[in-house]
């Protein structure tokens, strides 16, 4: 089977040795992870998934994906291995373990956080009933034996022809924390984990009407603002937007993923938390009608047509690079969350729950995971200092939630071998 690259082709050019487009999936659970049953969890998970047992190959100049049956590595550490290399026998996902962890890499042109989260749910099902011997609710979870239906495996974008079009509009420059803050991006990407319980942070966001995802935003943008009470430039959070329910496609396993824009306007600055809340739900209720998505549907087709329309790949990596230079200018920080885990009977063996890719050019990206009563925030950076982290804890002791720093670490994702580099 062959799969020509489209929604990936963005994702594939933006990748560098630095800076790979992956995303990990790292999970720490209740005991000593027992190598033969995760073996035999990640073998009999990916016969569910065979779209992601594929081989990234070029023909007729253009890149596909081909099916691989080579074995699907799994190491024991989490450095984990360069995906579409020998050590991974050229797949684009691999597994690790060490200690007490489990972790996937997965390129995220290959999926996003929800088609990788399906994965999740699959891979412990299978560890846990093998190594507890647990009964489960099956329900959701997609198990061997299952039909696979071509809704997963169809690309819903690539052959779209009933796009509407994208409106023009002009950003005002986005608020660039780096430059505010006059700190050195040293190039040394971190990773700071803060863990807030459940049921904590949703009463907070049902008294002010707000959802997890815009209360978070607001809160940062609030913190923010703190800092640079003066600021001319825009403070601009992107939330990212699961695109399948616009495009009536909720089992592709593609990379869906789209942005709302809320906005920290002057004049909000003087309101309570839940009038400005209430602003946030309603920039992110107009953001999030289907014709809007599709919308933006649309405008990143376009990008994927612009790409495929250079020769070259140094023409192609050329006309990203000057795309990110763009987006790097439009967004202050981004924000990813999707959704409650939901990883049925297998919650109560996990004790942490990360999620981590690359930095987004502008500097933070911030990956919300909800698994086991516990939201995790990890915020993601391409510099070591903690100046925003600390901010934003202390935007959640003002507001009266409670919270642990978690962790502290230096971002380590696994290489994604380049073809163009070969």
């Amino acid at each position: 089977m062959e799969q020509e690259l489209f929604t990936e082709l963005r994702p594939l050019y933006e990748s560098r040795k630095d800076s790979p487009r992956v995303i990990r999936i790292k999970i720490r659970l209740r005991d000593s992870i027992e190598p033969n049953a995760y073996r035999y969890a990640v073998d009999t998970t990916m016969k569910r998934y065979p779209y992601f047992c594929v081989e990234l190959t070029k023909k007729d100049g253009r890149y596909i994906f081909i099916d691989n049956a080579r074995p699907i590595v799994i190491t024991s550490s989490l450095r984990g291995v360069e995906l579409n290399s020998e050590d991974s026998n050229y797949h684009m996902i691999a597994f690790c373990h060490e200690d007490d962890w489990i972790a996937i890499d997965v390129f995220h042109g290959l999926t996003d956080g929800t088609g990788v989260y399906e994965v999740v749910r699959t891979l412990l099902y299978y560890y846990c009933t093998k190594r507890y011997h647990v009964k489960y609710d099956t329900d959701g979870i997609r198990l061997v034996g299952d039909t696979i239906s071509h809704k997963e495996w169809d690309d819903s974008v690539a052959n779209r022809k009933d796009l509407p079009t994208p409106d023009r509009s002009d950003m005002p420059k986005a608020l660039n924390l780096i430059d505010m803050a006059g700190i050195e991006d040293d190039k040394k990407s971190m990773v700071y984990s803060i863990v807030i319980e459940e049921a904590q942070l949703v009463n907070y966001c049902k008294c002010n009407g707000a959802s997890p995802t815009s209360m978070v935003a607001l809160l940062m943008s609030r913190a923010i603002a703190k800092m640079y009470p003066t600021a001319e430039d825009t403070i601009r959070i992107t939330v990212c937007v699961n695109q399948r329910n616009a495009l009536e496609a909720p089992l592709s396993h593609h990379s869906l993923v789209g942005g709302a824009y809320l906005v920290y306007k002057d004049d909000m600055r003087s309101l309570s938390v839940r009038e400005q809340s209430d602003l946030y739900r309603n920039m992110l209720r107009e953001q999030t009608t289907k014709d809007n998505v599709l919308k933006g549907v649309a405008s990143q087709v376009g990008v994927y047509n612009l790409i495929l329309s250079k020769e070259t790949d140094e023409e192609r990596i050329e006309l990203v690079d000057a795309i990110g230079c763009l987006t790097k200018n439009i967004v202050t920080v981004n924000l990813s969350y999707v959704g409650k885990g939901d990883f049925k009977e297998a919650e109560e063996y996990i004790r942490d729950f990360r999620t981590l890719t690359c930095p987004a050019a502008n500097g933070i990206t911030v990956e919300m995971a909800a698994v086991n009563g516990r939201f995790t925030l990890d915020f993601i950076q391409t510099f070591s200092s903690d100046y925003f982290v600390d901010a934003f804890m202390k935007e959640l002791e003002g507001n009266g939630i409670g919270y642990e720093l978690r962790e502290a670490s230096e971002l380590k994702l696994p290489r994604i071998r380049l073809p163009w580099t070969k």
